[in-house]
């Protein structure tokens, strides 16, 4: 396993990081507890070791998960926990709320659910512009201080915010999206943290499972399953994406003999200033490509092709917008 060292974080990382969103079931189409602590564990026996969560993901669902496995794997002191802190519950619906009270409330909450004294990594998960950011910074270094958290992170922060952010409090890592449709983070935020020795952790490196190889035409997305409000998945963007798919997976066969999961993967991980890349698999199963990602690189030449695949296919393209939370003020 690839690994990095997160500054504060004594236990090295694995480069592959777990997301546990769709363990949290709500905005998923559900999740079987059972099956998600047997993915769990079987990441950790992959050798990948950071665990990436938030209270957002189904209400506290997946934090309480990922206390139950590594509850009951034991080893809590080899494991890399990252969790978020600044998504306040209104009925079904989350906003931001990066205050102070808010912050204090939420970290006692997540380490009850963890079953943990203490988190690794925390990051604020949205920006809050109705919190000043020297408010929320001050929190989380008070929070450091105190020992509830080792290391500070922002998450969808621009390089405007981190810098102010950084005024009050070092940021030692960034969660941007990132993936072989949502890019943005390529122009911005990944050389930001580059050019200031900030680790990052990508989010998305599937999109939401277009990159995964399991969908197709046919795929139907029901319940509350984000996806069908997602506009990569309505037409006439969803044939788009998934010609550039088809074509993907057919260059990842002929030249690679790899799978279009690993080469997406293997696509976040090569690019200048990723850390880690987190993926969510739900079933132990979904983890058997690991191996396929470690141990080699995209050359210059396969990072045109792919460049040229995805222009050339999608013609109206789409970032991750649509999952921002709303303001406080838009109440």
């Amino acid at each position: 396993m690839e690994q990095t060292q997160i500054p504060g974080v004594p236990v090295p990382a694995s480069r592959i990081g777990l997301g546990t969103w769709a363990m949290g079931g709500y905005q998923w189409g559900g999740a079987d507890d059972d099956e998600s602590v047997r993915t769990i564990h079987a990441a950790l026996d992959e050798n990948v070791n950071l665990i990436d969560t938030a209270p957002a993901y189904g209400f506290g669902h997946s934090e309480e998960v990922v206390g139950r496995a590594i509850a009951e794997r034991g080893g809590r002191d080899r494991v890399v926990i990252a969790t978020k802190v600044g998504l306040e519950r209104r009925g079904d619906a989350l906003y931001r709320n990066s205050t102070r009270r808010q912050i204090l409330t939420e970290v006692d909450e997540s380490l009850r659910r963890l079953r943990t004294d203490y988190i690794d990594l925390y990051f604020v998960h949205w920006p809050d512009p109705a919190t000043a950011l020297d408010e929320t910074a001050q929190a989380l270094s008070d929070l450091q201080a105190a020992g509830k958290i080792r290391a500070v992170g922002v998450s969808n922060y621009s390089v405007e915010e981190m810098q102010r952010f950084g005024l009050v409090t070092p940021i030692v890592s960034a969660q941007p999206p990132l993936n072989l449709f949502e890019r943005q983070a390529e122009q911005d935020v990944l050389p930001y943290c580059r050019l200031n020795a900030i680790t990052t952790l990508t989010y998305g490196a599937l999109c939401r499972g277009l990159l995964s190889g399991s969908i197709d035409q046919d795929t139907r997305f029901t319940g509350d399953d984000l996806r069908q409000s997602d506009p990569k998945f309505q037409p006439p963007r969803f044939e788009q994406y998934l010609n550039a798919v088809r074509q993907l997976e057919h260059y990842a066969r002929e030249r690679y003999g790899k799978s279009l999961l690993s080469l997406a993967v293997r696509w976040v991980l090569d690019q200048p200033g990723v850390s880690v890349a987190l993926w969510g698999p739900r079933h132990p199963e979904e983890l058997a490509p690991v191996k396929e990602v470690l141990g080699w690189h995209l050359d210059d030449e396969a990072l045109g092709v792919i460049d040229d695949i995805v222009a050339k296919s999608v013609h109206d393209p789409v970032g991750p917008e649509f999952m921002a939370p709303p303001q406080r003020a838009a109440l």
